[in-house]
C-alpha cells in the first residue's frame, strides 16, 4: 500500500486528533520554556507508517494546523507546503524502531541541556521518575544535529526509556502519544533541576537497588502492556 492509500485509509477524525495534538504539544512546550525561538519539534504517529510533524523554522505562536506536515516513515512529505523539521530523521527512527511510540518530542529545556552539555546522564534520584521514564536519562554520544547518526544514537537509548539526552544538544522523549512525550519532557526537566540542586547540596544519594529494579519493573510493564501497539 502507498503512503497516499494508508493516508486514505485513516480517519479524518484521527488526522484531525493527532495534528491538534501536535500543535497544542509544540505550543505547550514553547509556554513552558522548554525551547526558544523555532528550536525544538514535535511528532505524531498518524498510522503505522504516517506522521505529523512540525514544520521547520516557523515560531510556535504563528503556526497552525495548516503548516504541519505529514511524512512517511522514509521521509517523504505526503501532505504539506512546508519542509518539516530538519530533526526529521529522529522523530522517524524512534517510530521505526519502536512500534508502541505515538509520539515524540525534541526541546532544549535549560536544566536538561545543562547534562546534556556535561555529557552526564540525569539522575533517577526520585522513585517516581523511575515509573515514568524507565530510570537514569543517559547521554547518547554526540552526533552532529540533522544527521542519521544523532537519529541512530538517541533512538539507541530509548529501547528502555521515555527519555534520552543529545550530548551538547538537548533532550528528547517519547510517549504513548504527543502529550505523554511532553509530559515526559516536563517530568524530565523538573528532576534535572532537582537532581542539579542535589549536586550542590553534595551529592545525590542513588535510590536502594530494590527500588530501582521494583520500579523500573512497572515502567516495563507500562511500556509493554499499555501502550498501543499496531
Amino acid at each position: 500500500m502507498s503512503a497516499a492509500e494508508s493516508l486514505a485509509a485513516v480517519s479524518p477524525e484521527r488526522v484531525a486528533d493527532v495534528r491538534a495534538e501536535v500543535l497544542a504539544a509544540a505550543q505547550t512546550m514553547y509556554q513552558r520554556g522548554l525551547v526558544e525561538g523555532t528550536a525544538g519539534n514535535v511528532s505524531g504517529r498518524l498510522a503505522g507508517d504516517l506522521v505529523v510533524v512540525t514544520p521547520s523554522s516557523l515560531a510556535y505562536g504563528d503556526m497552525t494546523l495548516e503548516d504541519l506536515v505529514i511524512v512517511d516513515l522514509d521521509g517523504a512529505t505526503i501532505v504539506g507546503d512546508r519542509s518539516p523539521t530538519s530533526e526529521k530523521s529522529l522523530h522517524l527512527e524512534c517510530y521505526r524502531r519502536y512500534s508502541e511510540v505515538q509520539g515524540v518530542v525534541h526541546c532544549h529545556a535549560r536544566y536538561s541541556s545543562m547534562f546534556a552539555v556535561a555529557g552526564r546522564p540525569i539522575p533517577a534520584g526520585i522513585d517516581e521518575f523511575v515509573i515514568y521514564i524507565g530510570g537514569d536519562v543517559r547521554c547518547a554520544s554526540y552526533q552532529q544535529s540533522g544527521t542519521d547518526g544523532l537519529a541512530h544514537a538517541v533512538a539507541a537509548e530509548l529501547s528502555d526509556r521515555s527519555a534520552a539526552l543529545m550530548a551538547n544538544h538537548g533532550l528528547v522523549c517519547v510517549g504513548k502519544s504527543v502529550d505523554d512525550a511532553l509530559h515526559s519532557a516536563l517530568v524530565v526537566e523538573h528532576n534535572a533541576q532537582i537532581m542539579w540542586g542535589a549536586e550542590a547540596l553534595g551529592g545525590v544519594v542513588p535510590l536502594p537497588e530494590k527500588a530501582v529494579t521494583d520500579f523500573t519493573n512497572i515502567y516495563g510493564f507500562v511500556r509493554g502492556e499499555m501502550w498501543p501497539r499496531p
